[in-house]
């Protein structure tokens, strides 16, 4: 084994302090700030640190966010710790927080090589090269391999030096390079079970609405989504190519939650879950080993993707919870975001998946440049209809923002529907495109489907299906996240602090 330049490496998500509560930053399609906290378990990320552990690098798991730190708490942590190398997830209403924070770090005397990873500098590598004095930029959604090959390329010597892989933009002397485009070409089974220990799984086991039973923690059978079409979301462009793991190592993973960690539910953050022989196969595993007894599994589905059949042996095998993308009720925008889905299949499902005992989540947004006033709240009066109905059990509503590197973005930037290109106002606290009516109506049109439930309908049948403890404490975490939600969309951009407590943090 060569001697080591590179030992400690710490995998931080610096604290981002605002006066709108908490970043939703770890592993997030959508960033969003929260007033009630969420905390999302980054599998990605977490796959990292087990793979530089497993290779003889000493990992420092560092959610300053998830563990309520100040930016000062933070900052002294990596001052004490001193990891020679510091790798950061980001997103693109944050990045120009993350350039501060670079430079900032980049200032101490051991001088750490410091690493950005995520969708926005998959999108704009060369742009955070220039904006910060950052060392390397990991592109594409391998960032668990491509960081363990950086790690291996700095840490051998006598002549010996790994090469880079695809993907990775670095320095050399005041020169900008880069390996080439990304590739997708890792193996997801040859992956070790993350180590849940070192990556402080608890932080992220409550503080999560899709949780009915506590503990609860995510799993990801593949990378990323099947479809991998629709244009507004920013991890098409992190995963254009699907990758799934088997299903027998998935079931091996369930089993040890289950068993080492007492873990009730799990969330598998798949872009959407593996169907057909896959799921079948899956499912029937869950039963034949008991799974399906001891904990729920949620995933997130497409409309139309399964049969009615599959539904039912979904449920029997323990699933609880899908989450589906709607988006909008109208055909016209459907089709222009490219989901292959019709409003007609989106009733349907809804319909199957009920049958069979389970609950649909539904995803919905507005804000999008091309649709009328009417039409927003024809989404409304949709949604607002499944969820009175007991067709749709839950929902989140957030406004369209294009992020950089989707086709979304292409379409609103060539099209000169950008409000602005500020990376700061692309937090979900407005809209960013020009719309057909006021701005300003945006985030009330999100506070209008969030009313929902308030409605006597929808409550009667929240009520009517409440049979144990665990529901009763759902119910109220619910109406907790709701009223938190409600205040998510006030009108506002965000101010970073340097000082104080991320708000709503505890």
């Amino acid at each position: 084994m060569p001697d080591r330049r590179i030992k400690k490496i710490s995998i931080s998500y610096p604290p981002l302090e605002s006066g709108f509560g908490v970043p939703l930053l770890t592993q997030n399609r959508q960033f969003q700030w929260f007033n009630s906290p969420t905390y999302i378990y980054p599998i990605v990320p977490a796959s990292a640190a087990t793979l530089l552990k497993k290779n003889g690098f000493e990992v420092i798991w560092d959610d300053a966010i998830s563990e309520c730190k100040t930016y000062a708490e933070w900052l002294n942590g990596i001052k004490d710790k001193k990891p020679a190398l510091i790798a950061i997830e980001s997103k693109t209403p944050v990045i120009k927080r993350h350039w501060e924070i670079v430079r900032e770090l980049k200032k101490f005397d051991w001088n750490p090589v410091v690493v950005l990873m995520g969708d926005h500098v998959t999108a704009f590598p060369r742009e955070s090269m220039e904006k910060s004095p950052v060392d390397f930029v990991l592109t594409g959604g391998d960032y668990d391999f491509l960081l363990l090959n950086i790690c291996r390329s700095l840490s051998e010597v006598n002549g010996s030096r790994t090469e880079l892989e695809p993907g990775i933009w670095y320095r050399d002397g005041e020169e900008i390079k880069s390996t080439g485009e990304f590739r997708l070409e890792h193996d997801l089974n040859g992956l070790p079970l993350i180590d849940r220990d070192l990556t402080k799984w608890r932080l992220y086991s409550e503080k999560n609405g899709n949780y009915k039973k506590l503990p609860g923690t995510y799993t990801m059978a593949g990378r990323d989504c099947w479809w991998g079409k629709c244009s507004f979301c920013s991890w098409t462009t992190l995963y254009p190519k699907y990758r799934v793991r088997k299903p027998d190592s998935l079931l091996e993973e369930v089993s040890r939650l289950s068993a080492d960690y007492g873990i009730k539910e799990i969330m598998d953050d798949t872009g959407t879950f593996p169907v057909g022989e896959w799921l079948r196969y899956f499912c029937n595993g869950m039963i034949e080993s008991g799974l399906n007894r001891k904990l729920s599994m949620n995933c997130n589905m497409r409309f139309g993707a399964v049969k009615k059949e599959d539904y039912r042996l979904m449920k029997k095998a323990g699933f609880r919870l899908l989450l589906f993308g709607l988006e909008s009720a109208n055909q016209g925008t459907l089709d222009r975001l490219d989901k292959g889905v019709t409003v007609e299949k989106i009733i349907e499902s809804c319909r199957n998946a009920r049958a069979a005992g389970l609950y649909p989540h539904i995803t919905i947004m507005f804000g999008y440049p091309w649709e009328t006033y009417e039409e927003a709240l024809n989404t409304i009066k949709f949604g607002k209809w499944l969820l009175r109905k007991g067709l749709a059990w839950t929902v989140q509503a957030t406004i369209v923002i294009p992020y950089p590197g989707t086709p979304l973005y292409k379409y609103c930037r060539e099209n000169g529907f950008l409000s602005t290109e500020d990376w700061d106002a692309f937090d979900m606290r407005g809209s960013v495109v020009n719309t057909l009516y006021p701005e300003s109506e945006v985030p009330n049109l999100v506070q209008k489907i969030y009313s929902t439930a308030f409605n006597p309908e929808f409550l009667l049948r929240r009520f009517l299906a409440v049979r144990d403890t665990d529901d009763v404490r759902y119910f109220f975490r619910a109406a907790g996240k709701v009223m938190g939600h409600l205040m998510d969309f006030k009108n506002g951009k965000a101010k970073f602090g340097r000082t104080g407590v991320n708000a709503n943090c505890n």
